[in-house]
């Protein structure tokens, strides 16, 4: 536990992806089994202990740890799990630290009852550092800035492994990848997962600019509509179905009504999007049903999800990658005209007989509310990553306004002493018929560090209120604020939700009362 404590801290505070990977390079090398596949399943969220942690950790602090004490700390630090640690009335002198898998397997076999004690006794034995990783560790908030595909990025790094196979392997293995590090380190066969419903690396695209648009031929290249959803990979081979986002992970759970139809023997990739009467609905309804483990028969019915099919990976047990894209598609067509799975349909292709038409084809785009141009290569093979030169996204520019900041939050991680997560706002008239602000939107990046340090000196020295980690700010801070689409919103008092916004610059020099309002955004919005 101790290095998997020092491996948590020091990821924390460090800003860099390659010094990410340097560290959890090391750890694979030096660390044991079972211990670094722990490591490893507690950094992709592979593990997950379903217990009343918030409950046993109230119950534990009661006789130990001043309520108003503890209130003062977590508002002062900014994270729950750094606070007890801090807090916890101190280890015991000499005490040997348990070792992370012993903590695991102890988790995964102990009555509930009997996890409270069993906590106690860990964090009598680990000093703060170790406290805090076990905490992280049984919570599943990490939160180190760490992805799935960075960990599995470092073990391909590590092992000089190509991540691409890593991830194919990656959805049939379980913690704690006992077969997985021992093919990492050549001393054991690529783990055998034929035949399941495991995940295939999607192939990528480049955005498209101005000197790349003139070589862009119609009897080399093939046009679609960008659909404004997610990427998914829809899978059913050994009786397992399954549904991927592009980064592998696993969604399937939000998402049964798309892969309960998918015949035996296919890799599918397309877009998820919700379709009500035959129409694409506004990201904002794919939103609701996104992130969740399961999904309510109300939700199923009144948010119907739906896969617009781009392409076909594996038919049959046969793999098609290596064909050309204008055969996979002919694959695809023949395969669905055949099974007709219910909920899915094919892209469309975009006949243009030159770069002028889809010139103007893109000019319309918002209006119709698509996010753009897909531009592939006929010839082009299906390759994990993003390949030059076959894929090209031609998307619609970001939409842009004059937000003004309304609260700040801490952060989390490196960024648990800043106030680095902001709500800002727009105007729009009062009952009483003055100006006010609402919220339209939060964002916590699109700035650089030392932005990030001057943000946090005004937000300190222009706090109004707070509540817990939140602060209520002067409303005097103008953001530019850029952002993908905007849709009809119940849950915002403002009407109104953002897609995708960021902070684009900060507007030192403009003042508040010359930011955008709320019928600015409104009238952005395309039914």
């Amino acid at each position: 536990m101790k290095a998997f404590a020092a491996l948590l801290d020091r990821l924390a505070y460090t800003p860099s992806r390659n010094d990410k990977l340097r560290l959890l390079a090391d750890y694979f090398e030096v660390t044991p089994d079972p211990d670094r596949g722990f490591a490893l399943a507690a950094l992709t969220d592979g593990l997950f202990f379903r217990l009343p942690f918030r409950r046993i950790l109230t119950d534990l602090l009661g006789p130990r740890v001043d309520p108003v004490l503890f209130d003062l700390s977590r508002d002062y630090v900014g994270d729950t799990a750094e606070t007890i640690a801090l807090l916890w009335p101190g280890g015991r002198a000499g005490a040997k630290p348990p070792r992370l898998s012993a903590i695991v397997e102890a988790l995964q076999s102990a009555p509930p009852a009997e996890v409270p004690a069993l906590l106690a006794n860990w964090l009598d034995q680990l000093d703060a550092t170790g406290r805090w990783a076990l905490l992280k560790l049984m919570t599943g908030a990490l939160r180190v800035g760490v992805s799935a595909r960075l960990a599995k990025t470092a073990l391909s790094e590590w092992s000089g492994v190509p991540l691409a196979d890593i991830e194919e392997v990656w959805h049939g293995l379980r913690p704690p990848y006992g077969e997985l590090f021992a093919w990492l380190s050549a001393k054991g066969p690529r783990p055998e997962v034929e035949g399941r419903a495991t995940f295939r690396p999607l192939m990528l695209s480049h955005q498209i600019d101005d000197k790349e648009l003139p070589s862009i031929e119609p009897k080399d290249f093939i046009a679609e509509w960008k659909w404004d959803g997610i990427r998914v990979q829809a899978v059913h081979q050994g009786g397992e179905r399954r549904l991927f986002s592009r980064t592998g992970d696993d969604i399937s759970g939000a998402f049964p009504d798309v892969v309960e139809s998918l015949p035996e023997g296919v890799v599918l990739d397309g877009e998820l999007l919700v379709m009500r009467d035959g129409e694409v609905a506004p990201f904002n309804a794919l939103q609701q049903r996104l992130n969740r483990k399961t999904v309510s028969g109300a939700l199923l019915k009144s948010h119907p999800a739906h896969i617009r099919l781009y392409d076909i990976l594996l038919e049959g047990g046969e793999d098609l990658r290596a064909l050309p894209l204008v055969a996979r598609r002919a694959r695809l067509e023949a395969w669905h005209k055949r099974n007709a799975p219910r909920r899915t349909d094919l892209s469309g292709l975009i006949d243009f007989t030159s770069v002028k038409e889809l010139e103007i084809l893109w000019a319309d785009a918002r209006e119709t509310g698509i996010e753009g141009l897909m531009l592939k290569r006929r010839d082009s093979p299906y390759i994990a990553g993003r390949p030059k030169g076959h894929w090209y996204k031609w998307k619609r520019a970001p939409l842009v306004i004059d937000a003004v900041l309304m609260y700040a939050q801490r952060g989390s991680g490196k960024r648990s002493s800043y106030y680095s997560d902001y709500t800002f706002g727009a105007w729009r008239d009062g009952d009483a018929g003055e100006e006010e602000l609402v919220p339209v939107g939060k964002s916590y990046f699109g700035f650089t560090d030392e932005e990030l340090k001057e943000l946090d000196r005004w937000v300190r020295n222009h706090t109004v209120d707070s509540f817990g980690p939140v602060r209520q700010v002067e409303p005097n801070l103008v953001f530019e604020v850029a952002f993908d689409s905007v849709h009809r919103s119940t849950r915002h008092k403002s009407g109104v939700a953002m897609r995708f916004p960021r902070i684009n610059r900060i507007r030192w020099d403009k003042p508040a009362a010359e930011a955008d309002r709320v019928e600015t955004l409104a009238a952005m919005i395309v039914d």
